[in-house]
């Protein structure tokens, strides 16, 4: 071939090159569409689906905490079951915190189970809503004889 041949075929090639690279531009990064996310609903905790595992809420109710006292005793003088007892005097304080005799009973059926320390707790609550009951000076004299109250710090 000559050399007028071989330059005309490089600059056939070239301005072929040249056609091609302006009808092929680079591919030119595309936008992203701007969507918007709804937000997000704050977490809740699923509702229990079985009721008996939900824990129990109590609010002020007297004839609730009345009827807890009535089965705490019940318990405490006719089956002798202490346990059972405290539990019940302990769930009429939490219907009606305000109730003087739920937590002399609870005193005295965690003295009966040898808790000093829960008795103590019940006594003195007991003492905070009585104080001028009949038999107050006896209960704090029975308190005085236990062992002290362990500390927070120990």
């Amino acid at each position: 071939m000559s050399r007028v041949s071989t330059s005309v075929l490089t600059a056939s090639f070239f301005s072929a090159a040249v056609l091609l690279a302006q009808d092929q531009q680079p591919p030119q990064p595309q936008k992203k569409l701007e969507t918007t996310r709804p937000a997000k609903p704050a977490e809740q905790e699923p509702p229990e689906e079985d009721e008996s595992l939900k824990p129990e809420e109590f609010s002020l109710n007297p004839l609730e905490a009345q009827k807890n006292v009535t089965a705490g005793d019940y318990y405490f003088k006719t089956k002798k079951n202490y346990h059972a007892a405290a539990r019940r005097y302990l769930r009429a304080t939490k219907w009606d915190p305000g109730s003087a005799e739920a937590f002399l009973k609870l005193g005295e059926s965690e003295e009966k189970l040898n808790d000093h320390a829960a008795a103590r707790e019940a006594y003195e609550k007991y003492l905070e809503l009585a104080p001028a009951a009949k038999n107050a000076e006896g209960i704090r004299k029975k308190i005085d004889k236990w062992p002290a109250p362990k500390s927070a710090s120990n």
